[in-house]
């Protein structure tokens, strides 16, 4: 039987405790492996879809393990929709994701709703919904 530094005998449970331990370092090493594998190929994929032009993927970013690209498409008239009767550009900003918004793209949006006859400019700065 196996001997502790202490003299006494080891529990079962401390040796499945250890192999425990080894296997899930052994998974680890693999996991990380194959998420190197997935990146090289994807870094792959993203070079050869380039080189063809507008491929399917061209110019796609690479995920890393954890971490989510973009926020998707803002549906610019579900944000008209939550706004007030008549609001400023600086009441956008406050809708959830908008915050980071560059102005050119939030003016671009009241441009466009102006143009589609949805908003109606009051005076400088203050717009209202039709």
């Amino acid at each position: 039987m196996p001997r502790t530094s202490l003299g006494g005998v080891t529990s079962a449970f401390e040796r499945i405790q250890r192999q425990a331990h080894s296997l899930l370092s052994g998974l680890q090493r693999q996991i990380r492996g194959k998420q190197d594998e997935l990146k090289r190929l994807l870094e792959q994929e993203s070079h050869l879809s380039g080189l063809l032009g507008s491929g399917k993927g061209a110019g796609r970013k690479v995920r890393t393990a954890g971490r989510p690209t973009g926020r998707g498409r803002i549906n610019w008239r579900e944000v008209l929709n939550q706004m007030p009767k008549q609001f400023k550009a600086s009441d956008i900003r406050k809708i959830r994701g908008l915050k980071s918004k560059r102005p050119s793209e939030i003016f671009a949006a009241i441009t466009r709703w102006i143009d589609s006859g949805m908003v109606k400019r009051k005076s400088r700065g203050l717009y209202e919904r039709k």
